[in-house]
């Protein structure tokens, strides 16, 4: 009877997790009383599998049958994916989603991966006022993931849920402008991006994402969509007002109502124009490679009107400073990775990345730009066996840089904004590598009529005004192309090009002035008074190094401060927002 009241007293046994058990030895389970074995196996767990074995008895979730409903039952099938359904008529903007999201993720305190924006219209009898909350949109075709250079993204094939790889991103930032919706964030003291999942491991769990499990009014589901009638639905252009279209890269969150919209609802911040990041080490990178390849082809065609003599005066120091500023442009660019050690990864993504080609085209233009200049100063035998080879090797130079500027284009071109369209941003770098480079050319013939040479100074003599003149057609040109834009500020209609004139008109008006006058007074005035001084003979030294030098110096600010505009003044297409001070 005793032995029987003392087995209704212990406390009923926890059968513990095998891995668990595995901890105790024989010896210990044999010497040691059940209630000292079960302490001791509660201390050994951790909260993983605490939480774990409550999972398996159905202690958790305990609010469950609250957002059950939100949350799909079983996973996509094929054809299908996870995706946010947000019911508008639902949402009133108290930002509960923004902060759970905010809390659970560990954000910093001004970093959002959830956004509440404001749509308004109607008329001031009938004002239409309408919350939006947003996020990741899981697109079926991510432009962050094709961006990427490092495979920092992937996609998950059964629940169609797009993650950032925090491990393998380097902090390079082409997701953020390549995105057309705003969605990574980059983490300047991680130096990485990061962005909304889904809160994909909640889910595997059967758990509601945070947003979702937050909202009190239950605005926000996860639903399973049909990558299919995703795509016809694109074709409608049914997405949100203002927002950036939907067949850019087919985003799959749905945003639902029973009321009808008025035709003038607009996003709050829709007439609100904001400057970009500028991205210095990529305004020196892009604006010095493309100094470099330019400086290596004019030099080429240069000597097609020189005597061979001229020639191999001119090659030696000319490609030496043209490789000078293309690997400066090299060292520059890593400046602008979050975490630098690892930019050897970048050419993981050769196969769908246009950063990772601009990368290679670049890697194969330094090294053959190096062979170029060292066989032009220690001769042809010494390192490529013959003239000929030396040649090749030149065209090697050519061929890469061409390669590399285009790759270059094609980064910004990408990004589908317009201030960044293939025709403009291709006239422009192409322009600017055509300017810098005829302006180099007359640095290394500066350089070497101070030296001495007599070959520089016929250079200067027979083909001086054939080098200003060139110098006064392009660079005319590029700022006739430049100042072009401004044509749009007399529309009546906002587009992102009239964005971009604004902000060139109004908050960046300075850069602006500083371009367009470091542009005259390098591609015009300069040019033009060396037009006029080459034309004498003798030529006065004090006065060609005085000009070359404002040339040259007048030119490289002109193009940097124009890069800068390219950055600054660019119209990022974005959801809508909140009614900005």
């Amino acid at each position: 009877m005793a032995e029987s009241v003392t087995q209704q007293k212990e406390p009923k046994r926890v059968v513990p997790a095998p891995h668990a058990s595995e901890s105790f030895t024989k010896a210990d389970s044999e010497g040691s009383s059940l209630l000292e074995r079960l302490l001791g196996e509660q201390q050994a767990l951790t909260a993983v599998e605490t939480f774990s074995r409550a999972q398996d008895a159905g202690a958790v979730p305990a609010q469950s049958r609250y957002y059950s409903a939100l949350i799909p039952a079983a996973e996509p099938g094929p054809g299908q994916q996870f995706a946010f359904d947000v019911d508008l008529d639902r949402c009133s903007g108290c930002k509960a989603c923004v902060t759970a999201c905010h809390s659970l993720n560990g954000l910093d305190e001004t970093e959002t991966w959830r956004d509440v924006g404001l749509l308004i219209g109607g008329t001031s009898a009938l004002p239409v006022v309408q919350h939006v909350t947003t996020a990741c949109h899981h697109c079926l075709e991510p432009a962050c993931m094709t961006a990427c250079p490092v495979d920092a993204y992937e996609k998950n094939p059964v629940t169609g849920i797009v993650k950032h790889l925090d491990d393998q991103c380097f902090g390079c930032q082409y997701c953020t402008l390549a995105c057309p919706y705003d969605v990574p964030k980059y983490h300047a003291g991680k130096g990485i991006v990061r962005k909304c999942d889904m809160c994909s491991d909640r889910l595997a769990h059967g758990e509601a994402p945070a947003c979702v499990q937050a909202c009190p009014h239950e605005a926000i589901s996860i639903r399973i969509v049909d990558r299919e009638q995703v795509i016809e639905d694109s074709e409608a252009d049914v997405f949100l007002p203002a927002a950036p279209e939907p067949h850019l890269t087919y985003p799959t969150t749905a945003y639902r109502t029973k009321r009808v919209f008025p035709r003038n609802l607009l996003p709050a911040d829709y007439h609100t124009v904001a400057t970009q990041h500028p991205h210095w080490p990529l305004i020196i990178m892009l604006v010095l490679t493309q100094l470099s390849v330019g400086a290596f082809l004019c030099g080429f065609a240069l000597e097609q009107f020189l005597s061979a003599g001229q020639a191999a005066a001119l090659r030696p120091l000319h490609s030496l400073n043209s490789l000078i500023f293309g690997l400066l442009a090299l060292g520059a660019s890593t400046l602008h990775l979050g975490r630098p050690q690892y930019a050897y990864r970048a050419i993981i993504g050769l196969r769908h990345s246009w950063l990772s080609r601009e990368i290679v085209a670049f890697g194969g233009f330094a090294g053959a730009a190096v062979l170029y200049a060292t066989g032009n100063w220690l001769g042809p035998e010494a390192l490529v066996g013959s003239v000929v080879w030396q040649r090749w090797v030149g065209w090697g130079v050519g061929a890469f840089g061409i390669a590399g500027v285009f790759c270059s284009v094609m980064i910004y071109a990408f990004t589908r904004r317009d201030f960044w369209r293939f025709p403009q941003t291709t006239i422009r770098f192409a322009l600017t590598s055509l300017v810098l480079g005829i302006a180099t050319v007359w640095l290394t013939l500066l350089l070497l009529s101070l030296s001495g040479s007599p070959d520089a100074n016929a250079v200067i003599e027979l083909r001086g005004t054939l080098i200003c003149q060139s110098l006064l057609v392009v660079a005319g040109t590029k700022l006739v192309f430049e100042a072009g834009l401004f044509r749009h500020l007399a529309g009546r209609q906002v587009t992102q090009f009239k964005r971009s004139a604004l902000l060139m008109a109004c908050p960046l008006a300075g850069y602006t002035l500083a371009r367009f006058a470091c542009g005259v007074l390098g591609g015009l005035a300069m040019p033009a008074f060396l037009l006029r001084s080459v034309s004498e003979t003798p030529q006065d030294p004090v006065v060609l190094v005085v000009v070359t030098g404002f040339l040259f110096i007048a030119n490289l600010a002109g193009e940097l401060l124009e890069r800068y505009l390219f950055f600054a003044a660019v119209a990022a297409p974005r959801m809508p927002g909140a009614i900005r001070s």
